[in-house]
């Protein structure tokens, strides 16, 4: 079992002799409430849940709303225990640092690093759906360009403070949040009819039943709906990382776990009732236009594409934003405890990890080098292997929770301020299920589909394990020999 993960607070150190600039070993608190709350909010609502929910109710009909129901559930679990962990304990490696403590050093070096992995691997995918909108709007600057600058812009937001990382997140996420809103508000109206001016008249509640029946391709087809929106939920566990760098972390991680169940059963579950009900589940609008221009469409807003366009870029943009940051934070959780380079675990003069946020926004550059030269093969692969990742951090946050409940109970239990509920019971349920989850993605075998992701998710999985546990060994055998020699 390892040490404490060290503190989150900043702390110089002591002036450089030899005329360089001074280096800090930990992060500033520079992040204001107001970024938290909306880091926290914005953090449920991804870019899959406007270009992905088309497939999901495809797939299940009205049903989705279950389907969207049980993912959601699950991430209230998940960010409940999460939440116990990390009002108790404020770390930027969040559920690695976790991991590392209550299960081993191999869990944390293992999970940490497969994490990173994940989000730079979604930087090249968002880079890349924000420079297609982009080269739509402007098409004479090439699309590997846009990619580029924003890219290049994020990069250097990162890298001036976490303030302005805070600040743009606050922007983006607000501009999420009030389209949800706002489309939620007028939808309703127009599902209830009282919409003035909507010329839907085939809006209403009789859309969840009228075409096939509210489960029209069968009760399976929720399972599929799961496997389909599962992934728009990641990001969730971003605040929690975030709070180590803020003011009054443990405040802040308690408000986060208790505002996760409104902020799933609103943003999700309002917005998909809402397109369910103003069309039918089996509109081939939905599949053409995506789910919420079709929506839009029905009951006459002008230029409802164009608005989503601008929603979705703001959702990219700020996924990019919060992925830089997330997979920079994890690198630099990973050097503070020997587990990457000892550059990573440096901060400038401005708390900022900059060879953490370089490193992670290098690989991204790669992987977008790769979805434009080698799409179907090399950044398939690359997308396929960390397919089932956010699955496996669920996973280890779950099995970290029971043990570290023990731990905190037994060395700080005045710091046990949220509690999972119905401990270990409902742990064990969420285990089950995500296991279940991940059963079923087996069974999904077409190209790029459930089952591929999972072999080589684990494959990866494996790989990173193994490197993990030489590690252990060769240090295990250092040490050894260097007490031999005493």
């Amino acid at each position: 079992m390892t040490t404490r993960p060290p503190s989150p607070v900043a702390s110089a150190s002591p002036p450089p002799t030899d005329g360089q600039p001074p280096q800090r070993s930990s992060l500033q608190a520079g992040l204001k409430n107001r970024h938290l709350s909306m880091i926290a909010i914005g953090g449920v609502i991804g870019a899959g849940l406007f270009v992905g929910s088309a497939s999901g109710i495809a797939a299940a009909g009205p049903g989705i709303l279950l389907s969207y129901a049980l993912v959601g559930a699950l991430v209230v679990l998940v960010m409940r225990m999460l939440g116990e962990m990390s009002a108790a304990n404020p770390s930027s490696g969040s559920f690695s640092a976790y991991a590392d403590r209550a299960l081993g050093r191999w869990a944390g070096f293992s999970i940490g690093w497969l994490y990173w992995f994940f989000w730079v691997v979604v930087l090249a995918v968002e880079a890349t759906a924000g420079a297609v909108i982009l080269e739509g709007w402007i098409p004479a600057v090439p699309q590997w360009a846009w990619a580029l600058i924003v890219m290049v812009v994020l990069t250097a937001t990162n890298l001036v403070s976490v303030g302005s990382f805070g600040e743009f997140e606050f922007w983006f996420a607000g501009i999420k949040v009030a389209a949800i809103a706002a489309f939620i508000v007028i939808g309703g109206l127009a599902v209830f009819g009282v919409l003035p001016g909507s010329d839907n008249a085939s809006a209403g509640l009789g859309n969840l039943s009228a075409h096939g029946g509210f489960l029209p391709n069968g009760p399976s087809a929720i399972l599929t709906g799961v496997l389909l929106v599962v992934f728009s939920f990641m990001g969730s566990e971003i605040v929690t990382l975030a709070a180590g760098e803020s003011a009054d972390p443990q405040r802040a991680v308690a408000k986060a776990t208790n505002s996760v169940i409104w902020r799933v059963g609103v943003f999700y579950l309002g917005s998909i009732f809402v397109v369910v009900c103003l069309l039918p589940w089996n509109d081939p609008a939905i599949a053409e236009k995506g789910s919420y221009v079709a929506a839009l469409d029905s009951i006459g807003i002008p230029h409802a594409g164009q608005v989503m366009n601008v929603v979705v870029l703001t959702a990219v943009l700020s996924c990019l934003n919060s992925g830089l940051y997330t997979a920079s934070r994890m690198a630099f959780s990973l050097g503070q405890r020997a587990d990457a380079p000892k550059s990573f675990a440096q901060t400038n003069a401005r708390g900022v990890p900059g060879a953490a946020i370089l490193a992670s926004v290098a690989f991204g550059f790669v992987a977008v080098a790769f979805n434009y030269l080698w799409p179907d093969t090399v950044f398939q692969f690359l997308l396929n292997s960390s397919g089932a990742i956010a699955l496996f951090v669920w996973l280890v946050i779950c099995f970290s929770q029971l043990r570290m409940r023990g731990i905190i109970l037994r060395e700080d239990p005045e710091k046990l301020v949220v509690r999972m509920w119905l401990f270990p019971y409902l742990t064990w349920a969420t285990i089950t299920l995500i296991v279940f989850v991940l059963g079923y993605m087996l069974t999904d075998d077409g190209d790029g589909g459930g089952r591929i992701q999972v072999l080589l998710s684990v494959l990866l999985a494996a790989l990173v394990v193994a490197v993990s546990l030489v590690r252990e060994r060769i240090g295990r055998r250092a040490e050894a020999e260097a007490v031999s020699r005493r």
